[in-house]
Formats: C-alpha cells, structure tokens, sequence
C-alpha cells in the first residue's frame, strides 16, 4: 500500500516534476557545448641508464646490480623534473615561439627503467613540434634537469617515438546531460512529496480513518 500511495503523490504532483524536467532540460540544451575544441595528445618512451663511474685510484669491478639500481633513482627524478617549469622553458626556448605557455602540459610515469613522457595541446602540428623539442631536450638536458650528477652521465634511449592521436570526449562532458535530467528527476520527486507534506487537505477516506473519523459513505465522483 505505501508503494501506492508514493505514486498517488508523484501523479498528484505531475505538473512539478515536468516543469523541473522542462526548464532544466532547456537551459541544459542551451549551455552544452556541442563542439569542444579539439585537443591531442601524444606519448613518448625512453629507456633510462646511467653510465657506470669507475672510482679513482681503485680497482674496478663493473656490477650492472649497481647500475641498474642508480638507474631507477634516475628515472624517478627525471620523471619529477618532466612535469617540472624548467623542462616546459626549455622546450620553449627551443621552439623559440614568443608566448607559448608549456607549463602543466607535460605527464611523466615510469615502468620498469622506462620515462613514459605524455603531452596534451589543443594544436596538432603545435603539439608535433613540441613532442619533437621535448625528445630533444631530454636527450642533451638529462643531466641538467635532474640537478648535479658528478662525472654520472644518464643514458638515454627513445624506444617509441612520439604518436599524435586526437582526444576523445571526456567522460564528463558524455555525462553531464544525462547527470542534469537525473537530478531535475530527482529535484521534482523530492519537491512533490514536500508539497503533499505540507498539504493539509484531506484527499481519500484513508487520511479520514488515520484521523480516526468513521466514513459512513462515500459519494461517487462524477465522470463524463
């Protein structure tokens, strides 16, 4: 019976659930941007090592453990410094294009001795040239990047070069219609069922008995 009733008020109340559906439905339609810029991305592998430092007046034993250890270390702070301002100002300086802001356009993760570089950009031959000073940059600034190394040199490898693939809609912009009908849904249910509350009326020979007055009959509503 409960269920019953909660359908009596969302029918009683039709008019505020639809009128909620309507206005959101319109201003949602009017807002949306049916053509977002287009953007890209590209992403770039390296292989990261270091070349082994044999220490002065010694003897030394070459152990690619050792090597294999600094290179990690190596690739953690290259991987901070990808996502740094000064390897965006170097890439720009490169470019040598007057107000061209790189930074925060850079991602960097690593994965088994590998620096995976990503770059986003609204411009896809931008974004080519940039990927292409952005390769440059770690292949001659690795050291300089990462701060002081000694004699260490990094040793850097390109494995995949860099690939341009356009973006794709984000999951927020596929969902933002679909999010703004559920809650003006859920606004206008939530809205009748504060308006029966609030209703003191009585409305059917049930709200009569919970009052505790006996129904003696009822008249029939006319129809036609």
């Amino acid at each position: 019976m409960e269920l019953i009733r909660y359908w009596q008020i969302v029918v009683r109340r039709w008019w505020l659930i639809v009128a909620l559906l309507l206005i959101v439905g319109v201003v949602s339609l009017a807002t949306h941007n049916w053509s977002p810029a287009e953007r890209y991305t590209t992403t770039f592998r390296f292989n990261v090592g270091m070349e082994p430092v044999p220490p002065p007046d010694a003897e030394y034993v070459y152990d690619p453990l050792d090597v294999w250890m600094a290179s990690e270390y190596l690739m953690d702070d290259l991987a901070s410094a990808v996502r740094g301002a000064d390897y965006a100002r170097r890439i720009s300086e490169r470019l040598e294009e007057e107000g061209l802001s790189l930074a925060g356009a850079f991602g960097a993760a690593t994965e088994h001795r590998m620096l995976i570089v990503s770059a986003t950009w609204g411009n896809r031959d931008q974004l080519a040239s940039i990927a292409n000073a952005a390769v440059a940059v770690l292949n001659e600034d690795a050291a300089e990047l990462v701060g002081p190394l000694g004699q260490a040199r990094p040793v850097l490898r390109l494995i995949d070069p860099p690939v341009i693939a356009p973006v794709g809609r984000s999951l927020k912009d596929k969902l933002d219609l679909p999010i703004r009908i559920g809650l003006a849904l859920l606004a206008g249910v939530a809205g009748a069922f504060l308006l029966d509350y609030l209703d003191g009326s009585i409305r059917d020979q049930e709200e009569l008995e919970a009052m505790g007055i006996a129904v003696l009959a009822r008249i029939p509503r006319r129809r036609g």
